[in-house]
C-alpha cells in the first residue's frame, strides 16, 4: 500500500509539473506576448542607452569645466542683428536674440512657401500643357533645378546679388532700384489709415474663408449652390478700400532718395534674404511642380472630355473640374515638401542671414553652450515642422471626399 501510493504521489508531481510548463509555453508562445516581452527588452536598452550617454556627456563636461543649463540665456547677448522684426540692440539677452532669429526663420518659410507654391502650380500646369515650347521649357526648369543643391542655389543668388552695380549706378525700376545692397521700393508713408486698411484686408480675408465653408456646407448638405463670388470680392476688396476712404485716403509715399554712399526712406530687402528666398523657393518649386504634375495625371480623363463636351473653357476645366480633385493627391507630398523647405532656411547660415541657426551659432561660440543651443534649434524646428504638419492635415481634411 505504501508504495502504491507513494508512485501515485510521484506521477501527481510529474503530471503537475508538466501541466505547469505546458502554462508557460502557452504563455510564451502567444504573439501578443511575445510582442510585449520584445517592446519591453528594446525599452530596457534605450533606457539604458540614455542613461549611458547622459552619464558619459555630463561626466565630460565637469571634465572640461563647462557648466550645463539654460540660465545663460537671461545674459547680455552682446552682438547686433543686422536684420529684425523687432526691436533689438545688443544689450538685450540671449533669450531676445533667438526670439529674434525664429521670427526671421519663420518669415522667410512663410514667404517661401507661398513664392514656391505659386511658382510650382504655374509649373506644373506648363509641364501638361499642350504646348510643345512651354512644355518643355518647364520640363527644362525642373531638371535644372531640381537636380542642384540647394546650398549652391542660395550661393548662386547671393554672389548674383553681390555684382549688382552699387547704389550710385543702381538700377532704375519703377517705384524702386536694384543694387548690391538689395532691392530699394517706395512704400507708404506712415499713416493710421494703413494700419486700419490692413486690419480690414485681414478682416475680409477671414470673413471670405468663412463664407467659402458656409457655402461648401449648404452645397454638400443640401446640393445647393450659393453665388458668394461678389460676396467675396466686397469683403477682400471693397472692404479694404471703404475703410481707406473712411480713414482719409491717405496716398502719401515713402520714396526712397540717394544720399551719399547708400539709399535713404523707402523699404530695402536685404542681399541675404533675397538670396535665401530665391534659392530655397525655386528649388522647391522644382518639386512642388512634379507634384503638381502628378495630381493632374491623376484626374480621370473621362471627366476631363465631360468637361470638355459641356462647353467648359479650358480654365473652367482646370479650375473646376482638375484642380479640385487633384488637391486630395497634392496635399499629402505637399506638406513634406514645405516642411523640408522650412528646415532648408538654416541654409542661411552660409550667406549671413540672422535666422536661428545663425544666431545660435554665434551664442555658442560666445558661450560655449553647445548642448543647449542644439537642443533649442531642435525644439524649434519640430514646431515649426509639426505645426506646419498640423495645418496640412487639416487642410487635406478640408479637400478629402466627404461620404454622405
Amino acid at each position: 500500500m505504501m508504495k502504491q501510493s507513494d508512485n501515485s504521489g510521484v506521477l501527481a508531481s510529474e503530471a503537475t509539473r508538466e501541466a505547469t510548463v505546458f502554462r508557460l509555453f502557452t504563455f510564451f508562445g502567444s504573439q501578443s506576448v511575445r510582442s510585449a516581452c520584445y517592446q519591453l527588452l528594446l525599452a530596457a536598452l534605450l533606457v539604458g542607452f540614455s542613461y549611458w550617454l547622459y552619464s558619459n556627456v555630463v561626466e565630460n563636461l565637469h571634465a572640461q569645466r563647462i557648466s550645463t543649463g539654460f540660465g545663460f540665456l537671461h545674459q547680455p547677448a552682446h552682438f547686433a542683428i543686422g536684420e529684425t522684426l523687432i526691436p533689438y540692440s545688443a544689450n538685450d539677452t540671449y533669450t531676445r536674440a533667438l526670439v529674434v532669429g525664429f521670427l526671421n526663420t519663420l518669415y522667410v518659410t512663410l514667404c517661401g512657401i507661398v513664392l514656391a507654391t505659386l511658382l510650382g502650380f504655374l509649373v506644373g500646369i506648363g509641364r501638361v500643357s499642350k504646348n510643345w515650347l512651354l512644355m518643355k521649357v518647364c520640363v527644362t526648369y525642373v531638371e535644372l533645378l531640381r537636380n542642384v543643391p540647394v546650398i549652391l542655389h542660395v550661393i548662386f543668388w547671393s554672389m548674383v546679388i553681390r555684382n549688382l552695380p552699387a547704389p550710385r549706378q543702381a538700377i532704375e525700376l519703377p517705384g524702386g532700384f536694384l543694387t548690391n545692397r538689395g532691392l530699394t521700393f517706395s512704400v507708404p508713408a506712415a499713416h493710421s489709415g494703413w494700419q486700419w486698411t490692413l486690419l480690414a484686408l485681414l478682416a475680409g480675408c477671414v470673413l471670405s474663408l468663412l463664407v467659402s465653408l458656409l457655402a461648401r456646407y449648404w452645397r454638400e448638405r443640401r446640393s445647393k449652390v450659393l453665388p458668394t463670388g461678389c460676396i467675396r470680392f466686397a469683403l477682400i476688396i471693397a472692404l479694404p478700400l471703404l475703410v481707406w476712404w473712411l480713414s482719409g485716403a491717405p496716398h502719401a509715399l515713402n520714396t526712397p532718395e540717394l544720399r551719399g554712399f547708400n539709399f535713404r526712406g523707402g523699404f530695402t530687402i536685404s542681399p541675404e534674404f533675397t538670396a535665401l528666398l530665391l534659392g530655397i523657393s525655386l528649388y522647391s518649386s522644382a518639386y512642388i511642380a512634379e507634384i503638381v504634375r502628378a495630381g493632374i495625371q491623376s484626374v480621370p480623363k473621362g471627366q476631363l472630355e465631360a468637361a470638355r463636351a459641356l462647353s467648359f473653357s479650358s480654365w473652367h476645366v482646370m479650375r473646376h473640374v482638375v484642380i479640385p480633385q487633384a488637391m486630395r493627391v497634392m496635399v499629402p507630398p505637399l506638406a513634406s515638401k514645405y516642411v523640408s523647405l522650412a528646415k532648408n532656411s538654416s541654409i542661411a547660415v552660409v550667406i549671413g542671414y540672422p535666422e536661428l541657426a545663425n544666431i545660435s551659432n554665434t551664442m555658442m561660440s560666445q558661450t560655449g553652450q553647445a548642448l543647449e543651443a542644439i537642443a533649442i534649434m531642435m525644439v524649434v524646428y519640430l514646431v515649426i515642422s509639426g505645426t506646419t504638419s498640423l495645418l496640412m492635415n487639416l487642410f487635406n481634411r478640408y479637400v478629402a471626399i466627404k461620404e454622405r
